[in-house]
């Protein structure tokens, strides 16, 4: 059964280069409902405990240098098949490779600086919902 909610990040890289409203645009206009969403910033703790099943690999302190040097927004998404319709709406991890009108096609510059994250599972989004965003927090 899929579930209907995933969660997002708009990157620093995105962020840094003014394109918060476009992204939320094409994450609206693709039939999302924001149920939660902060303008923050992850501390290098936050950072090193949500990617921590990436630990062991070879670029996990890049990662956590590139999620902590400027803020982020991060959000929950609300739609009917949520994780995959959201995974097919940013595209491929390297924009190169990403389908046109893929918010990673339109606005990442990199592998590492790709724009967006989004869930890869119903249980993930779960898991980093929560670890975001507090009950009070979701509508």
């Amino acid at each position: 059964m899929t579930g209907n909610r995933t969660f997002t990040m708009i990157k620093p890289d995105a962020v840094e280069n003014g394109h918060i409203g476009a992204i939320l645009e094409k994450i609206t206009a693709a039939g999302f409902k924001i149920v939660a969403m902060k303008y923050t910033q992850l501390s290098k703790r936050d950072a090193e405990e949500f990617y921590a099943v990436h630990k062991e690999r070879p670029f996990f302190g890049e990662l956590v240098q590139f999620m902590t040097r400027g803020p982020i927004v991060s959000a929950i998404l609300e739609k009917d098949n949520a994780v995959d319709d959201f995974r097919a709406l940013i595209g491929a991890t390297n924009p190169d490779e990403a389908a046109e009108g893929t918010i990673r096609k339109l606005f990442a510059t990199s592998i590492g600086e790709n724009a967006v994250h989004g869930s890869d599972s119903d249980e993930n989004a779960a898991i980093e919902g929560a670890f975001h965003f507090s009950g009070r927090e979701v509508f």
